[in-house]
């Protein structure tokens, strides 16, 4: 090394080097060279938390490696955040989850989500945007709000999440002391809180971050990602033959070998194709380059990746476009739990973010009251109101409150509609006493008595029917209108009169009085009086009796009367049961067959070709008329079931018509001709004289010599009746 001249006077005009710069902020990755998992440790901690952790958060890398190429990931996204950009903004209080009881329909917030939210973006889109940067982004969403100068709010702008810094409060009596906003030109804007909506899925441990599902699914979008660009580059870049077959080249001309080794030019169009090699002297051996079983694996590791990211993001296959292998049901109950465990707590954490903007009893909501899936639950709990109210349980009003409707409030809505075909059982004695149905215990009464609060006549003891029927029929019986009538009857004469002077002793006594006097109108009214007094004839009293005792008498039916039995009942229903098993078993066989036949299965889906050039195979079904035939499954049930019942009838109606007319017959029926068709009537034609040709014919009499039932299936006709 040279000497240098006066080396101190030197140091002390060069000026010297600049100090070290301090060592970089350590940093900790959980996996090395994976931004979507990587946490940096930067910044200063606090008492709440440390506020740099999702500084490394590589949004770039995100979007473009995520986003951009993981069509899973895409797919995701997307179907959260179109439906959160479609759905209009309510601002509202009171009522239920399902709708306000009041709402604003004015409001600045209302004009900048539903219409415009800036002079660039309307307020779907703004919607979109906030909430895919809300799925991608670790530190979270900041809308800066911006004021008129009377304090009305007049625009929302999104602002990028990677230049945005959160500045903490020095003092910790508040989380944020103000935003740092770096624009595109590169300058620093400090924003206020108050100016800054801040909306971020919470992290379980740090307000100062977020959490994103690109954490919980890095690896799997990786995987996804990097075996498609394996798979790309194998087809573009990889030119290996199907097998190769080594010879021996010695004397072959350099030309020939120069044309073998161009035939392994990489590329698609040469896969799979057998390439020929020198292997020496003498030698001759075949290599085998198809894919091995870890390239093969390529479709189960997509499965994988995809099931992966979709369950991380909460989304259902079907959500996103493939609803295969699932039944109606199972789609639908997949697009309810879409609804209800991702996408309303998703929407409910955007609006949460707008509420401090408004006063405490006013809330902001997405309306999701047009949203079918959501009325899956109200659908079940409506069905349910149904059985409860068709069960009695419930009235017509309760019913139309659990529906959301207005309830009629009427009489007939407010009561309860109970089958009157139920008898109640009660559980216990006091139960049976409150229902009438038993005696009061604490009254000490018998099984019977009056029911509870029914008052009893005035001295008369809680005795049962039973007891006041026999204590009626122990007085003994009256004398009644018709004893007295008999009675009446068995009078010879007149009926004594009472001692003393009657009316004739008074008349005499006047007429010897007065011999010039003759007799008057009472004399007459007298003698009129005895004469219907001698002549005692039954009256209208006598002949109601004797009908009304007539009637009593016969109320009962006849000792040798006819009733059906419940064991009637069984044996028609053990033989139809019969005829009915024995015609399913034959129409059984007889499908069964038909489907085995090679008739009906020609030219359907089901032919077997019996070699290459059978054309009888085609995407067709069977012919179900052909296989089963309708007219005649109901021709053979009928046929088998009429006699059955046809015999049942008859026997029980010659049971009847022998407890009531003591005749064991059946008149029989006038039933048409089985074949003869309906003829129109004509008129009468005149009667033929002797000579004329239709008389020459004797007319021909059917006798009826028996009255059993004959049913159509028995009953036979004759070509030609006897003579």
């Amino acid at each position: 090394m040279p000497r240098q001249f006066l080396p101190t006077l030197r140091g002390l005009l060069v000026p010297r080097a600049a100090a070290p710069p301090p060592p970089p902020a350590e940093t900790k990755d959980l996996l090395a060279g994976n931004a979507y998992v990587s946490m940096t440790y930067a910044g200063v901690t606090n008492v709440w938390g440390t506020p740099g952790r999702a500084d490394g958060w590589d949004m770039e890398r995100v979007i473009i490696e995520g986003y951009e190429r993981s069509i899973w990931t895409f797919k995701s996204i997307e179907a959260i955040s179109k439906h959160a950009s479609t759905l209009p903004i309510q601002i509202g209080r009171g009522g239920d989850e399902r709708r306000f009881e009041e709402t604003l329909d004015s409001h600045p917030l209302l004009k900048l989500l539903n219409k415009k939210a800036n002079p660039l973006e309307t307020g779907d889109v703004f919607k979109k945007r906030l909430s895919a940067q809300l799925l991608l982004s670790k530190k979270g969403v900041f809308i800066e709000k911006t004021f008129s100068r009377g304090g009305t709010l007049v625009r929302l702008d999104l602002l990028p999440p990677d230049r945005v810094q959160i500045i903490p409060d020095d003092r910790n009596a508040d989380y944020v002391k103000h935003f740092e906003f770096t624009d595109y030109s590169g300058h620093i804007r400090e924003l206020q809180p108050k100016h800054v909506i801040w909306i971020r899925d919470p992290h379980p441990t740090d307000p100062f971050c977020g959490v994103t599902p690109l954490e919980a699914a890095g690896l799997s979008i990786d995987l996804d990602v990097k075996a498609r660009t394996y798979n790309i580059s194998f087809i573009a870049d990889d030119g290996r033959p199907g097998g190769i077959v080594g010879i021996d080249l010695d004397g072959v001309d350099p030309r020939e070998v120069d044309r073998i080794q161009q035939r392994l030019a990489p590329g698609a169009h040469n896969a799979g194709q057998l390439t020929l090699v020198g292997t020496g002297p003498g030698g001759v051996t075949y290599v085998d380059t198809s894919a091995r079983p870890r390239e093969m694996a390529y479709e189960t590791l997509a499965g994988t990746s995809k099931g992966e990211i979709l369950a991380a993001f909460g989304v259902p296959e079907s959500i996103v476009g493939n609803a295969s292998e699932r039944t109606y049901a199972n789609a639908d109950r997949e697009e309810y739990n879409f609804w209800d465990h991702t996408q309303l707590p998703h929407l409910n954490l955007i609006a949460s973010g707008f509420d401090p903007d408004l006063d405490d009893e006013w809330i902001v909501r997405f309306d999701t009251s047009s949203v079918q899936a959501l009325e899956f639950p109200r659908r079940q709990a409506r069905e349910e109101a149904r059985k409860e109210w068709e069960a009695g349980l419930i009235t017509i009003d309760e019913y139309r409150k659990i529906a959301g409707k207005p309830a009629f409030n009427v009489p007939q809505s407010r009561a309860l509609w109970i089958s009157p075909q139920k008898a109640p059982v009660p559980a216990n004695p006091q139960d049976a006493a409150a229902l009438g149905l038993g005696p009061d215990p604490a009254a000490g009464g018998t099984p019977g008595a009056a029911p509870t609060g029914a008052p009893l006549p005035p001295g008369t003891a809680p005795d049962t029917a039973a007891e006041d029927v026999a204590a009626a029929r122990a007085l003994g019986p009256g004398p009644s209108a018709a004893a007295d009538v008999a009675a009446a009857r068995a009078q010879d004469g007149p009926p004594a009169l009472p001692a003393g002077p009657t009316a004739a002793d008074a008349v005499a006594a006047a007429r010897a009085t007065d011999l010039d006097t003759g007799p008057g109108e009472a004399a007459a009214d007298v003698a009129r009086a005895r004469d219907t007094q001698d002549a005692a004839l039954p009256g209208d009293a006598a002949e109601d009796v004797d009908a009304a005792r007539a009637s009593i008498e016969t109320k009962a039916l006849p000792q040798d009367g006819y009733e059906v039995t419940d064991d009637d009942f069984d044996a028609l229903s053990t033989a139809v049961a019969a005829a009915v098993t024995a015609l399913l078993a034959r129409q059984e066989g007889v499908i069964l067959a038909r489907l085995r036949a090679p008739k009906i299965r020609r030219y359907t889906r089901y032919w077997e070709p019996e070699n290459d050039n059978d054309v009888r195979r085609v995407d067709a079904d069977l012919d179900q008329n052909r296989v089963v035939s309708a007219p005649r499954w109901a021709e053979e049930t009928s046929q088998t079931l009429t006699p059955i019942l046809q015999q049942a009838a008859v026997a029980t109606a010659r049971k009847v018509g022998k407890a009531l007319t003591g005749r064991d017959e059946v008149p029989r029926p006038r039933l048409p001709p089985p074949s003869s068709p309906r003829r129109t009537p004509e008129r009468p034609s005149p009667p033929s004289s002797p000579n004329s040709p239709r008389s020459s014919r004797p007319p021909s009499t059917t006798p009826s010599t028996s009255t059993t039932w004959r049913t159509p299936s028995s009953a036979t006709t004759s070509p030609q009746s006897p003579p």
